[in-house]
């Protein structure tokens, strides 16, 4: 109830301050790339639950038919924006909308792809799917630039796979395990230092 209450009070609250960023993040995508505004790809919450993640898109228009979902940094499909918006963590500024809604929380494992979730072991999807998904945990705080590290990469899911996904997974178990408000406290302020360090 209180981490709900959390979720609702800060999600409006960011909502609101960011909202002149919102709107010029919105014109720079539509003046720089033909296509909506906004990403919204399927993800799987908690027990299992599909829903539509927001996020500004980052990528040329049906780039989710041009390759696999992992991002390097040098990733062909991503738009001018789109690198500042990945560089900075800002695509993911509208998943307060989804925290709003009750689809996620501002701290909780990172909502993955069906493929992702499917190669989970039932150990694994038991644990992280008990709780809702997040903006942030302590996958993200280790693994903050995903894409620096697919960078360069010849088979940027093929790195996905061997280098990040194994710590990614063990990160979130310990989370779900771990979890409290003193502890997504910590994880939201240490996010927010990353941020704008």
């Amino acid at each position: 109830m209180l981490k709900r209450l959390f979720d609702i009070l800060f999600s409006i609250f960011g909502l609101i301050i960011t909202l002149p960023l919102f709107l010029i993040i919105s014109i720079l995508i539509k003046a720089i790339s033909p296509g909506p505004v906004f990403f919204r790809g399927e993800r799987v919450g908690k027990e299992g639950k599909k829903f539509k993640i927001y996020k500004f898109r980052s990528m040329v228009a049906g780039a989710e038919e041009m390759g696999g979902p992992s991002t390097a940094a040098d990733d062909p499909r991503l738009t001018r924006i789109g690198k500042f918006l990945k560089k900075f963590q800002l695509d993911e500024l509208p998943q307060l909308i989804n925290v709003l809604k009750g689809e996620m929380s501002l701290v909780g494992p990172r909502p993955e792809v069906s493929l992702y979730v499917d190669m989970m072991t039932e150990k694994e999807k038991n644990v992280i799917l008990s709780i809702q998904p997040g903006m942030t945990d302590l996958a993200s705080l280790w693994n903050f630039r995903e894409g620096e590290i697919l960078k360069g990469s010849l088979d940027p899911e093929k790195t996905y796979m061997e280098k990040i996904r194994p710590e990614k997974i063990r990160l979130q178990i310990e989370y779900v395990k771990k979890r409290s408000f003193r502890l997504d406290f910590k994880i939201i302020i240490k996010t927010i230092f990353k941020l704008f360090s």
